[in-house]
């Protein structure tokens, strides 16, 4: 059964919910894994005044007993604590769109005399329970070794150059950041065109680079188009509010390159050891990668490499200063009217994003393995082929293919 996720509830709604479907039982899980995650997308520098307001804590209604998770749909909950202001309290009409927000579509698609309903549903407090979900999809791929981190690359013109620093010290170093930046020197830059951009009542984006590590050889296929993992992903990462742009890998630079210059040649390693000794086993030649262009999907596959995803965030809609619009009740044209929002909202996203790759690939492993519990699914992880010369036997012979 595949994995799959819903949210439901409104910004300023008494809650927010989520069911998590498929995820195997036998899974330890406890509120305070999912809240680790959901306090990580409150911080970060240049939020707006909602997260003062907010202490996110999640309620698991269903799936889980005793601690472990049965198979059943994981329910989940979370309040928001904003909602006693709204409560019982006539609202404004909200008639002026906002240029890039989903105002004025929402209310074209659904008729809606106010265009609140929009606002509401379309807000990225909604992404709170795409990180509790997410957070049991990343507790899932732990439980294989599989690590799913991300980071701040830029954000304006303030850009970072991380060279061989590697991922897992990346991850490190952007928690012990308020930018979400590995490198104090570009997060300080960062830092720098946030305050600049709250001086002058504007918004800002930027882009976050999320890095899967550890990941068998084998998730996805090339068999139907909805099947390859890239895609997936692309859909998952694209679905999160204010995300524009994905690239898998160096997806925009090897657009520049020759083909020999934009791939990841494969090499034999251990070779030498077999040289000297000819009863070394083919289950220790392993096939090898100098490089990782390919961001670890080849033919909608990963390939066992590090799997580098780069997501562009734009500066979101609502700005203090105001930006031209038509009032849709007076039929002139009118500023629009600020919205309590962040400035700066690509910190915060990293979990976000994150959440989202997790579940992409907790699906992806779910469905290689098979199986509706952890006792059964661990076994058949730990014998998942290699990419060693044991695992790709070839008997070198032709094959009539069509006849």
């Amino acid at each position: 059964m595949p994995l799959r996720f819903l949210t439901a509830g409104e910004s300023h709604g008494p809650a927010l919910t989520a069911i998590l479907d498929g995820i195997p039982a036998g899974l330890p899980l406890t509120p305070d894994i999912i809240n680790k995650e959901l306090a990580r997308r409150q911080q970060g520098y240049g939020s707006g005044g909602r997260m003062k307001i907010e202490k996110d804590a999640v309620q698991i209604l269903g799936g889980v007993m005793a601690g472990e998770t049965t198979g059943a749909p994981i329910a989940m909950l979370v309040k928001n604590a904003d909602h006693i202001k709204w409560k019982g309290k006539a609202v404004e009409p909200m008639t002026a769109p906002r240029p890039g927000h989903a105002d004025l579509t929402g209310a074209v698609k659904y008729g809606y005399k106010d265009l609140r309903p929009a606002l509401e549903r379309a807000s990225a407090r909604e992404t709170t329970m795409r990180v509790a979900a997410g957070a049991v999809c990343k507790h899932l791929l732990a439980q294989f070794g599989i690590i799913v981190g991300g980071y701040v690359v830029s954000i304006g013109e303030a850009a970072a150059d991380f060279g061989d620093t590697p991922y897992a010290e990346r991850f490190t170093r952007a928690e012990e950041s308020d930018i979400r930046c590995p490198d104090p020197a570009s997060a300080k830059k960062m830092r720098d065109e946030i305050e600049k951009t709250i001086r002058g009542k504007n918004t800002l984006g930027g882009i976050i680079e999320i890095v899967a590590l550890n990941l068998p050889i084998g998730l996805g296929s090339f068999a139907q188009w909805d099947k390859r993992l890239e895609a997936k992903l692309a859909h998952a990462i694209m679905s999160v509010q204010a995300i524009k742009g994905i690239e898998i890998g160096d997806a925009f630079d090897n657009a520049k390159r020759l083909g020999t210059e934009a791939h990841d040649p494969i090499q034999m390693q251990n070779v030498e050891g077999r040289r000297q000794n000819e009863n070394l086993q083919p289950s220790t030649i392993n096939l090898h990668r100098l490089t990782n262009r390919a961001g670890g999907i080849e033919g909608g596959i990963s390939n066992g490499q590090p799997i580098v995803i780069r997501a562009a965030m734009k500066p979101i809609a609502t700005t203090l200063l105001p930006q031209p619009t038509v009032d849709l009740a007076l039929q002139a044209d009118s500023p629009t009217k600020y919205e309590r929002s962040d400035f700066c909202p690509v910190p915060r996203a990293v979990p976000i994003l994150e959440a989202m790759t997790a579940f992409v690939l907790a699906d992806a492993l779910l469905e290689k393995l098979g199986g509706d519990s952890m006792t059964e699914i661990k076994p058949r992880f730990n014998s998942l082929r290699q990419a060693t010369l044991e695992d790709l036997p070839m008997d070198n012979l032709p094959h009539v293919f069509w006849d």
